[in-house]
Parts: structure tokens; C-alpha cells; sequence
């Protein structure tokens, strides 16, 4: 699925506008570290979907209600629209079971903009996780994006 969104040329592609996507990266920040919903381990902004990698701290819907309740008001908001879906209703999320797996989305998240043509370098990419001094990990909580 995250292949088929990557390679997607059609649809909507709010998020590749700057400010919507630096609005998403900050409310990231913000549930993970005001609202202390979840400690954030990778992420990346992509122009048509967000990869997420956390530990919850609050049940998983009262954590994507949040999330997506306020960049969906915010985002709205910044294009002009009223009414209308910012978000698809579903989203998908997995256990992750072992250190390894977890290596293993973390680097998938962060390179995802790499694979998409987006940058050739996943410290080049604005919108991600991959941007932070020691790649994601619990150092970087409550820190502040370059």
C-alpha cells in the first residue's frame, strides 16, 4: 500500500504544500510532547500521506482522533475549505514485535522520502524525522526540528 500511495500521480497532494506540512510535523511534536499522547520514534510528511512511528500512551484511537482532528481543522483552515475531508476515515497500524522490526520501519519511514524521488539524502527531507541529530531516537524528544 505505501508503494502505491508513493508512486501515486493523481489525488490530493495538500501535504506537499510547505506550510501544511510543517503544520503536521509541529502537531506531531505537539501530542508527543504537550499532550504527551506518545513518544514519537520516526516520521515522514509525504505529499500525499504521513508515515508514523510511536509508542502510544493514550488508547490508538484517542491518538489518531487528535492527530487528525486538529492538521484536518488546521489544514482546512489554511486551503479555504469547509466541510470537507482533510483525511481518509481509515489509516493502518501494526505491533511491532522485536527491536529488529522496529529498526526496520524506523529506517523504512525515514527513507521513504528517498525511495519517492523526493531527495537523494533522507537528512535532506524537511518533513521527517531523519532530519533530527541522532535519527529519531528518545534523545530527540521535545526537541525542535532545524
Amino acid at each position: 500500500m505505501d508503494r502505491l500511495l508513493d508512486e501515486a500521480r493523481s489525488g490530493q497532494f495538500f501535504l506537499a504544500q510547505p506550510s501544511i506540512a510543517q503544520m503536521v510535523v509541529d502537531a506531531i511534536h505537539y501530542n508527543s510532547c504537550v499532550l504527551q499522547q506518545y513518544n514519537v520514534h520516526a516520521f515522514a510528511v509525504m505529499p500525499n500521506h504521513v508515515h508514523l512511528l510511536v509508542t502510544a500512551l493514550v488508547p490508538l484511537p484517542k491518538l489518531t482522533k487528535s492527530l487528525k482532528g486538529i492538521t484536518a481543522k488546521r489544514a482546512n483552515g489554511m486551503l479555504g475549505f469547509t466541510g470537507k475531508s482533510f483525511w481518509q476515515e481509515e489509516s493502518c497500524d501494526r505491533l511491532v514485535r522485536d527491536q529488529r522490526e522496529f529498526e526496520k520501519i524506523r529506517s523504512y519511514i525515514e527513507e521513504n522520502p528517498v525511495r519517492a524521488g523526493l531527495v537523494k539524502d533522507a537528512a535532506e527531507y524537511r518533513w521527517s524525522s531523519a532530519v533530527w541529530p541522532t535519527r529519531g531516537s528518545s534523545a530527540d524528544q521535545g526537541s525542535a526540528l532545524p
